[in-house]
């Protein structure tokens, strides 16, 4: 049911708004196998967790789950503080209030739940900044 749920968001995603299109990974950053180089920003690197919140232990595998919950860690990746940031606010226009489509599921807005400034990186040797948000999901059966 992840999958799902995670290729909502990400279709999501690569709807954002913008002059050019929003450059959406998921969960890994692609290196160029000709250079060894990583994409450059900017960028979204999308990492998936699931729950079910309110499921028994008992639960059989065959069950429809009740309620589940998707959270989506938002890596919002660009060449400055101020290009992370332009990426946060592309990613938070597109998944903030958004009820996605998960078939045979009823899915709530999306919420924003946490996020942090952004941090520096240079152990490639070139400054990228990460500005991390993460953004919930809950559905149920339809």
């Amino acid at each position: 049911m992840i999958r799902e749920h995670a290729e909502a968001i990400l279709a999501l995603l690569r709807t954002a708004p913008g002059t050019t299109p929003l450059v959406v990974l998921d969960g890994v950053v692609p290196t160029d196998p000709a250079t060894g180089k990583s994409q450059l920003p900017p960028y979204v690197l999308v990492y998936f967790a699931d729950s079910d919140p309110e499921d028994a232990d008992s639960r059989s595998a065959e069950d429809t789950p009740g309620r589940y919950v998707v959270w989506a860690y938002c890596h919002c990746v660009g060449g400055n503080a101020d290009a992370a940031r332009k990426i946060g606010d592309r990613v938070r226009t597109v998944l903030l209030g958004a009820a996605p489509v998960v078939a045979g599921r009823s899915c709530f807005p999306i919420r924003r739940e946490d996020g942090s400034p952004p941090g520096r990186d240079e152990s490639t040797g070139a400054l990228v900044m990460d500005k991390v948000d993460v953004y919930r999901l809950a559905s149920e059966p339809a």
